[in-house]
């Protein structure tokens, strides 16, 4: 499936490029990131600073980009899951999480994925079209809730780094004053430890790091999670050694448990090992069970026990609230598999 290009995505700098190839002003270009991203007006022809043969042109170039959800469900807890469609026809999924006066969307990079976790529903899924940054920004700025969001987190379906230009493109957008103009504190990126796009990553924004660690034996990782035998974690640890969270950036370790694989005082023994010389917090994530898995989460006291013995080790370790799990929304559970005949 093919479609016309849009302007929604591009940066003033490529907008600048393509003003100079239609024999528009260079300084157009602020004018259309201006109507794109603080308006939100993709219409050429509302752009009314613009001469009106350019508004033409470029109306007869691009095509829109931004479309509203196809599908709202919402959980007893009060998240909502939306379902968007592509450009290319295919699907991904976004929640939104309201928590008192904090408000929350958990947004995807690609359409499925292709690291292959096993305890992950999108992993299964495989890897149908990484996004572009339009429709990444889509699902926000198409988002019924967009006025209330305070936070964004690049956690949802697909790895953020397996995507590394349109995403960073993406964040560009969202934190560029020209842009959204969002605060970098207020966005985190979740990796599962793509390593050569780690350090261009870092360098180039400097939002919050989320890493997808769930054990820190590398044979024992590389069983569940295949991402392990290209970039082991040790590797990305060494990595993250050389930046400073320290400040405003902040650094954790995303581990979800997993009774009686993940979670004995050994692997409470290697984390520390692993993480030390790094300033980070590990979140404990209850494992959310998907069809056909050998998994299962722990009782609520082991959950607690296994926080307990990792801060008493000195790492600030916390456990995540569950989310709409009664809609498929919560952490591991975003799927668009069987959504190609919506």
């Amino acid at each position: 499936m093919t479609h016309q290009e849009s302007l929604y995505g591009k940066t003033p700098d490529q907008l600048a490029a393509l003003c100079g190839e239609l024999g528009m002003p260079r300084f157009a270009a602020r004018q259309i990131a201006r109507w794109l991203y603080v308006r939100h007006t993709e219409d050429p022809l509302r752009m009314t600073d613009i001469a009106a043969a350019h508004r033409q042109r470029l109306a007869e170039r691009f095509s829109p980009a931004l479309s509203a959800p196809e599908r709202i469900t919402e959980s007893a807890d009060g998240t909502k899951k939306y379902l968007f469609r592509t450009l290319e026809g295919h699907y991904v999924e976004s929640a939104y999480i309201p928590d008192g006066e904090r408000a929350t969307l958990c947004v995807s990079s690609q359409a499925g994925c292709r690291m292959g976790c096993r305890f992950c529903a999108t992993g299964r899924q495989g890897l149908q079209q990484s996004l572009t940054a339009a429709e990444i920004l889509n699902q926000a700025v198409s988002l019924p809730e967009r006025d209330k969001l305070t936070n964004l987190v690049f956690m949802g379906m697909g790895e953020p780094l397996d995507n590394t230009d349109e995403v960073l493109r993406a964040l560009e957008i969202i934190t560029a004053e020209w842009g959204f103009g969002w605060s970098p504190t207020r966005i985190t990126l979740s990796t599962a430890g793509v390593v050569p796009e780690l350090r261009r990553f870092l360098d180039a924004t400097k939002v919050h790091l989320a890493v997808s660690l769930h054990n820190p034996f590398h044979e024992e990782r590389m069983e569940i999670m295949p991402v392990e035998r290209a970039w082991p974690i040790a590797e990305v640890a060494a990595i993250l050694r050389e930046y400073d969270f320290t400040h405003q950036r902040r650094v954790s370790f995303e581990y979800i448990v997993m009774s009686g694989l993940n979670d004995s005082p050994r692997h409470i023994r290697e984390l520390t090992r692993l993480l030390n010389g790094i300033k980070c917090r590990i979140n404990l994530i209850r494992f959310h069970r998907i069809p056909d898995s050998p998994y299962f989460s722990p009782g609520d006291e082991a959950m607690v026990r296994f926080r307990d013995a990792l801060t008493a080790r000195g790492i600030q370790t916390t456990i995540r609230a569950s989310r709409g799990e009664d809609i498929q929304a919560a952490c591991g559970l975003l799927s668009t598999r069987l959504k190609g005949g919506i």
